[in-house]
């Protein structure tokens, strides 16, 4: 829907921001992002998937985003870029932009640490002792941020966020509401049939880039730290247990649980609900299905699935119960084999 009473911009400003080729009317201005079936004269849509090539032709969009194959495959305005879905979401923070947040500290917080002129400081922020904060940073309403926490340039800390003590935030970091970074990992030593606590001394340390999403834990390290590599994107309800490293631009989807001790290669995608067990390795540009349960450490990059696929339930049962048998049939056809190749000697 296009934003009441804003310019936009045109296809020729966009360009010279963003790069990429204009074909057709350069002069033509949009106010918004829209999808290729819903966009109007006013909205810049895009295809990144040629399946959908067939709506170029009916779409009302007042330009579109294609890539190199398809420039000619419309008459429309259109920005030609190698990556049209990158392209697309440059244009939509372009022609959405956050609004700013008034600098300095709001009645109701309570900071017991210097706040940089330039950070926002909301109503109902309790900010610790000897906390450093970047330029620019942003700490909405309700955020709770430890003593010691060092919090980078430009970061948004979104309400409700809960920051333990000593933890490290990079530079231009989101974080979403509700979530808690450095917590107790969960550590106890067993005795005599009871448990006993085990000190959680490391910290999370995350880098800059990064983007944590509403309602994730990522628990600091017993020993060592927790660390969160530069442009880690990790989405909702995700947890992460001590001592985990995430690399370099890894990206984890909603709801995956990683224990403890394992390390994350960069480049990573982790698709929804996986379950990744303590004290594994999985090599830089892996990618794991939604769902997987990954039990030892993965050594060469690839696609991995561990899923049993859905069925009918009597079916599944039914399923389930001789996969209980391969162990036996493996024996039985080893037993066999062995007497062929006994019999083909004696022959």
């Amino acid at each position: 829907m296009p934003v009441p009473g804003a310019d936009g911009h045109s296809l020729l400003d966009i360009a010279a921001r963003l790069g990429g080729d204009v074909l057709g009317a350069a002069e033509t201005r949009v106010v918004q992002v829209a999808t290729l079936a819903s966009a109007g004269p006013a909205e810049i849509a895009f295809l990144s998937n040629p399946k959908y090539k067939g709506q170029l032709a009916t779409t009302r969009a007042g330009a579109v985003i294609v890539g190199p194959a398809f420039a000619q495959a419309t008459g429309r305005p259109r920005i030609v870029a190698a990556n049209p879905y990158a392209y697309y979401a440059r244009v939509a923070a372009l022609l959405n932009p956050r609004p700013a947040q008034p600098t300095g500290v709001e009645a109701g917080a309570n900071c017991l640490s210097a706040v940089p002129p330039s950070a926002s400081i909301a109503a109902g922020v309790r900010l610790g002792r000897r906390v450093v904060l970047g330029d620019g940073v942003e700490i909405h309403a309700g955020c709770a941020i430890g003593d010691g926490v060092e919090i980078g340039a430009g970061s948004i800390l979104y309400p409700n966020v809960t920051v333990y003590a000593g933890c490290v935030i990079g530079r231009n970091a989101v974080v979403h509401s509700g979530a808690v970074i450095g917590a107790d990992g969960f550590g106890f030593a067993p005795d005599q049939g009871r448990w006993v606590k085990i000190p959680q001394i490391g910290r999370v340390v995350i880098g800059d880039d990064v983007e944590i999403g509403a309602n994730t834990s990522i628990d600091r390290g017993a020993l060592d730290d927790t660390v969160i590599g530069d442009g880690v994107k990790l989405d909702n309800q995700i947890q992460i247990g001590h001592n985990c490293v995430i690399g370099d631009h890894a990206v984890i989807a909603g709801c995956v649980g990683i224990a403890g001790s394992t390390r994350i290669g960069a480049g990573c995608r982790l698709g929804g609900a996986a379950m990744i067990l303590g004290h594994l390795e999985i090599a830089p540009g892996t990618e794991i299905s939604p769902g997987s349960m990954v039990m030892k450490s993965i050594t060469r990059p690839g696609k991995y699935t561990a899923l049993f696929p859905l069925e009918e339930h009597d079916r599944w049962l039914h399923n389930a119960a001789q996969v209980k048998h391969l162990s036996r049939l493996e024996t039985r056809v080893a037993e066999l084999e062995k007497k062929l190749k006994q019999l083909n000697i004696e022959s």
